[in-house]
């Protein structure tokens, strides 16, 4: 599976850094509507830290957010979860 090469490769990244528990910083673009910018916020737990900007035009939403995760696998755990939702891209 496409999917499981992408996982894999971050894998690897992650696997040079040994560094955890680390802050990790997510980037996304997501569609501006309340239901996408929702699910993409419903990620992320209480304790992190989400700035929204809007768009020039408005259309998209860039969502940063810092999060303290455990492990590389917790990271990816968010990404997995992430590529569920329409519309949404991962930096």
């Amino acid at each position: 599976m496409p999917d499981e090469d992408i996982y894999q490769g971050l894998r690897e990244k992650f696997a040079a850094d040994q560094n955890w528990p680390q802050v990790y910083l997510f980037k996304f673009i997501v569609p501006n509507d309340n239901k996408t910018v929702a699910l993409t916020q419903a990620l992320f737990g209480q304790q992190a830290q989400v700035s929204m900007t809007k768009s020039r035009t408005g259309k998209y939403v860039s969502i940063s957010a810092k999060e303290m995760m455990l492990s590389s696998d917790e990271v990816i755990k968010i990404y997995e979860k992430s590529s569920k939702i329409k519309g949404l891209i991962a930096l």
